[in-house]
């Protein structure tokens, strides 16, 4: 079972022992695992025991310990031995990095170069601070259709946001109203054209056990963040919104036979706006800033 903890910090004879145990999963406890949380495991793996020391070493152009590899390699033998797929992302981002590995051993220079972010243009600047500050929470909708191309758009951004470790845990239902009136009744606004439910799958966070509570909801809070800025990017306007009760949970979770392991956080509507709201004012940042050292 995951740890679920909402302690900020844990001892450190106690995180070196949760640490201890992810290594020392046997293979046969590997290869049984359930598939959701072994890839789980070769992403975190990956990120904590390779990416890492990847990355620090490529920059300071020094050579890479010759066993740091050792452990994604065989986590990649695992794999293969499960059948899955190569084409999958967590086998193609482990290999990356162990190709980087074993150049970096050799004493090669590793070329990230293709990987380096598009420049940012004085425009670009420009429309990211736009789309920020003009973002409104829009509580009434037209009727007009949202295509399924645009909220796969924005909630493919909700996945594209930082998650510790990497584990990524984010999932979606997505409900239409017209299809489920009333599902979502008992909401403090009009039901909105579309509902985005963002979920987590916490068996990914048995990869990384210690993963505070307040952590694991910083994931889900940072998809949903993405989602909003998204929405409203792309020319659609919602309201990001969070459950009234365990009545409300349990309806949706009967209604979509949600296994326990899965996490409902919260939701965001998303639709054509048919509202314009003033601009909420909000403080200046020199009034919100307790220190600067």
């Amino acid at each position: 079972m995951f740890r679920d903890t909402s302690m900020d910090y844990l001892p450190r004879e106690e995180v070196l022992e949760i640490w201890n145990n992810n290594m020392s999963l046997t293979d046969e406890q590997l290869l049984n695992m359930d598939e959701t949380e072994f890839r789980a495991r070769v992403r975190e793996r990956s990120h904590h025991t390779l990416e890492i020391q990847v990355y620090a070493t490529a920059y300071r152009h020094q050579k890479l310990k010759p066993n740091q590899a050792d452990y994604t390699k065989h986590l990649l033998e695992l794999w293969e031995k499960r059948g899955l797929g190569k084409d999958l992302p967590e086998y193609r981002y482990a290999s990356f990095l162990i190709d980087a590995a074993d150049k970096l051993v050799k004493g090669e220079d590793v070329d990230l170069t293709p990987y380096k972010p598009t420049p940012v243009t004085e425009q670009m600047e420009k429309d990211f601070f736009t789309i920020v500050k003009e973002r409104r929470s829009v509580r009434e909708f037209t009727d007009q259709e949202v295509p399924d191309e645009l909220i796969d758009k924005i909630l493919e951004a909700g996945l594209w946001a930082a998650h510790g470790c990497n584990v990524q845990s984010i999932r979606y239902v997505v409900v239409r109203e017209k299809n489920e009136p009333g599902l979502f009744r008992s909401s403090d606004v009009p039901g909105g054209p579309v509902h985005l439910v963002i979920l987590q799958d916490m068996r990914c966070y048995r990869a990384n056990s210690f993963t505070p509570v307040r952590n694991q909801l910083l994931d889900a809070g940072a998809a949903g963040q993405n989602i909003v800025l998204a929405a409203h990017a792309v020319g659609l306007e919602g309201v990001w919104l969070t459950f009234p009760g365990e009545e409300f949970c349990d309806r949706l979770r009967k209604k979509f036979n949600l296994p326990d392991y899965i996490r409902l956080v919260t939701y965001v509507d998303v639709g054509y706006g048919d509202q314009t709201p003033y601009p909420p004012q909000r403080w200046d940042v020199k009034d919100t800033i307790l220190g600067r050292y």
